[in-house]
């Protein structure tokens, strides 16, 4: 037996505060999780298809396409013919996407320094630092273990 909690039971309750307190800054800038997802995905380049990025991002394919629709129609992102697949289709951030994605994004991470504020300046890089790391493995390592 250890003496410190599963890194799920620590991660999840956790991660259900940060989406909640996301929750607001986000309905302000008049978009959804998803969206928001979507948007932060997108800033790494263009993804090929809404099935990938389904994949990519952990959502439901059939789900992400009225997503995607809303996204669009708001001018927030583009998708354009693959040269490499004239069939398919990319999908890109426009510059008013990546507009509001960045002025909500600082809010959020305005709201999570005030949580950060809690650790010393040491513990608090090596929190992120470790984060980063454990966030960057290939899902399919971590469901592995």
């Amino acid at each position: 037996m250890t003496d410190r909690p599963d890194l799920a039971a620590m991660i999840v309750p956790l991660g259900r505060a940060l989406m909640a307190a996301e929750q607001p800054v986000l309905a302000a800038h008049g978009i959804t999780m998803w969206a928001y997802v979507v948007l932060l995905h997108l800033d790494e380049g263009p993804a090929r298809g809404q099935g990938v990025l389904a994949q990519e991002i952990g959502a439901d394919k059939t789900r992400i396409i009225a997503v995607l629709d809303d996204l669009q129609e708001r001018g927030l992102i583009e998708r354009r013919p693959d040269p490499a697949d004239r069939r398919a289709r990319l999908l890109a951030l426009t510059a008013e996407g990546r507009r509001l994605r960045d002025a909500a994004q600082a809010e959020i991470q305005a709201r999570e320094d005030s949580l950060l504020a809690k650790l010393p300046a040491a513990d608090r890089r090596g929190f992120l630092n470790a984060l980063t790391a454990l966030a960057a493995l290939p899902r399919d390592e971590i469901a592995g273990l």
